[in-house]
């Protein structure tokens, strides 16, 4: 009985460790106002250039509700103002908050002409 109490114990503290290195990896997770002070809007595509973005990072997409939306995209969809995939997420409450995921993260606005007016950003993390 005794043995089975030490592997309890043992296994408990493993569990213990991983749930603090999930809250640590959390608590590191940055937010950042997507195009900065100037909010999502028009000749944004650039904005990310320079910043340090990882996995579990937060955008915000602040915007003026019904004027703009956010679509995440691959980079198809990037790259021709399309929302590629077809089933792609579109956000329009014009406070949207985006995890980034890791790899390749694109956004566009898919409102005519605003993709095409640098309304998007592509972020690695």
């Amino acid at each position: 009985m005794a043995k089975g109490r030490g592997s309890e114990m043992v296994s408990m503290a493993v569990l213990c460790l991983h749930v603090a290195a999930l809250q640590c990896e959390i608590a590191q997770a940055a937010t950042y106002a997507a195009g900065g002070n100037g909010g999502w809007t028009f000749n944004v595509s650039g904005w990310e250039n320079g910043k340090k973005f990882k996995a579990g990072d937060i955008l915000v997409f602040n915007y003026q509700k019904g004027a703009h939306n956010v679509v995440v995209v691959n980079k198809a969809g990037y790259v021709g103002c399309s929302t590629t995939p077809r089933n792609a997420k579109i956000y329009t409450s014009g406070k949207d908050k985006i995890r980034l995921v890791k790899g390749l993260n694109s956004f566009i606005c898919s409102l005519p002409g605003h993709c095409g007016a640098g309304m998007k950003i592509q972020i690695s993390a």
